[in-house]
């Protein structure tokens, strides 16, 4: 490690307002801390107050060089404690936060040390135009695959060729969707469906689709690219990248590059927005290797209450244990109540829980399998624990994340949207007892040593982070 200068150099970090942005951007944060750097981490002031309800972060900051602020997201008041519309929070954000950002920065730089670099979520580009008047180094941080951002690069390409947005609603039923693109440097054996899924619209002014197309083409003017992916996994597409944009680091999986760093003195400073459920472990325990089936569908994913018995009623019949996540908002516009007579006939072997430890629960050997989103975080976690995958995808680029898991990495099988019982308890009993399963699992460990080696003294993305470092935002 270079000497770092006699100040101390501070890095400001902007995660986008969501789970799946705040848990990576949090262990990057604790990352650059343990490299010597003050950190200030901005959050929005809804999720500040929700972190420290949910007992992650303490009102009273305790660390003096690791510290939280918070600006608005210009969306009304809200003590609720649920995921914010992402389509509202998209329009909101870049209207709203950029003068009380640089009111914060202006703070800041008050005090000591001045701010000297800015590290954004890739969606949060609005924190480049601060970081240009102050003159500092800004890195944006996408939190997707590269394969996912791969896709978001091309949303203007693709209004360009005229493949979005769609001209009929029918076009997302009809067959239309499975359109090869295969003219994309880097990404193999892509139809339009296995596109983030923003490109489903008819409208084109609609929101997500244009906040994507801007948010991507604005990577360019940032001083480097983070993703939270390794080079082995996505070699062709980080390939392919490099031509079109500055700098791409790689210093994923960030849950095992941050091991050495996870009994620092930020070990009390955690990422969650729900309370966590401290029953999950022990439950765990009295499980043979491999019985378990994780479920989890993340922190946005919502479904009916017919999709949601489904899977219920899927999981009841493989006769699998399992562990099941569901977040109070997970049923649209109602609670998620499941009959009483499933309740009772898994009370054996099934564990419902609000949230957990998700890193903890997967790489405890009792889970065999993991039915997930194929959220990014989630989809890395899982490869980094070497546990194979069923995949229901939901939006954005799940969908790109799950072609890449059944297809090129050979570690996952996807579920129908149409979700039906019959068809998750085949699935499952393949996953954990089938052939297809072991090979899946052998490929899944496979990739997790690739991904342990990655994160090692001298791997990809161990270097990368060091070069990352020293190179840019020193």
């Amino acid at each position: 490690m270079d000497t770092i200068p006699a100040e101390k150099p501070h890095a400001v970090c902007v995660p986008y307002p969501a789970q799946g942005h705040i848990t990576p951007m949090l262990k990057l944060a604790k990352l650059l801390h343990s490299h010597g750097f003050h950190v200030t981490f901005v959050n929005t002031h809804f999720n500040h107050k929700r972190l420290i309800r949910s007992g992650a972060i303490s009102a009273l900051h305790a660390h003096p060089s690791f510290r939280f602020a918070s600006i608005p997201d210009g969306l009304p008041p809200s003590e609720e404690d649920a995921t914010q519309a992402i389509p509202s929070l998209c329009e909101a954000i870049p209207r709203a936060a950029l003068p009380p950002f640089r009111h914060v920065l202006r703070q800041l730089n008050e005090e000591s040390p001045p701010v000297s670099c800015i590290v954004s979520d890739g969606v949060m580009t609005f924190t480049l135009d601060a970081a240009q008047e102050l003159g500092v180094p800004e890195v944006v941080f996408w939190t997707t695959s590269a394969c996912g951002f791969m896709g978001y690069l091309h949303y203007q390409h693709l209004r360009e060729r005229g493949l979005t947005p769609l001209k009929d609603e029918g076009d997302i039923t009809s067959g239309y969707l499975d359109t090869p693109v295969d003219w994309i440097p880097g990404l193999n054996n892509m139809r339009l469906r296995d596109f983030p899924s923003f490109i489903r619209t008819t409208d084109p002014k609609d929101v997500m689709l244009n906040f994507c197309t801007r948010e991507a083409q604005r990577a360019s003017m940032a001083s480097a690219v983070i993703l939270n992916t390794f080079e082995e996994l996505e070699r062709p597409v980080l390939e392919a990248m490099a031509s079109i944009l500055p700098a791409v680091y790689t210093v994923g999986p960030l849950s095992l590059l941050s091991q050495p760093v996870a009994d620092s003195p930020l070990t009390s400073i955690r990422s969650n927005l729900w309370k966590e459920d401290s029953g999950c472990m022990e439950w765990l325990e009295g499980r043979r290797p491999g019985s378990v089936v994780y479920v989890n569908f993340g922190s946005i994913t919502v479904m009916s209450n017919t999709q949601l018995l489904e899977f219920a009623w899927g999981l009841a019949n493989s006769g699998y244990d399992f562990l099941w996540v569901i977040r109070p908002d997970l049923v649209r516009g109602d609670a998620a109540v499941l009959p009483q007579e499933f309740v009772e006939e898994t009370k054996e072997r099934g564990l419902l829980a609000t949230w957990c430890p998700q890193e903890a629960v997967l790489s405890h050997a009792s889970v065999g399998g993991f039915l997930t989103h194929s959220g990014w975080n989630s989809t890395i976690e899982s490869i980094s624990s070497g546990v194979p995958m069923l995949s229901w995808p939901f939006f954005a680029e799940q969908q790109t994340n799950c072609r890449y898991a059944c297809t090129e990495w050979g570690i996952a099988m996807e579920i129908d949207n149409d979700v039906k019982r019959e068809e998750v308890e085949a699935l499952i009993r393949m996953l954990m007892g089938g052939e297809k399963g072991k090979e899946m699992r052998q490929k899944a460990m496979a990739w997790k040593e690739k991904a342990r080696r990655a994160t090692q003294p001298g791997g990809s993305s161990f270097v990368d982070l060091e070069r990352l470092i020293n190179d840019v935002l020193l």
